[in-house]
């Protein structure tokens, strides 16, 4: 498997994306934000295993995501 694509079970969350587009470095703020915000628990620990959990904190002051996502993943990342 190749491991700067998404894999196919994390499809659903890039519907409206060309997934052969989506690179993980190039990417990594969109998939980020896109998984924090649509996830579900196995999209959420593929993202893990992709970035540590500092990354993911590092870039979430730049992310848009709801109000109540956003205060998840800052008590969540903080916290670690």
């Amino acid at each position: 498997m190749d491991n700067t694509r998404i894999p196919g079970f994390i499809s659903q969350y890039f519907w409206g994306d060309d997934l052969s587009q989506l690179h993980l470095e190039k990417n990594k703020k969109y998939i980020i934000e896109t998984i924090l915000e649509k996830g579900d628990k196995d999209a959420i620990h593929w993202l893990f295993s992709k970035f540590d959990k500092k990354t993911v904190a590092e870039f979430l002051p730049e992310l848009k995501l709801s109000k109540k996502s956003a205060n998840f993943w800052e008590v969540y990342l903080h916290n670690i």
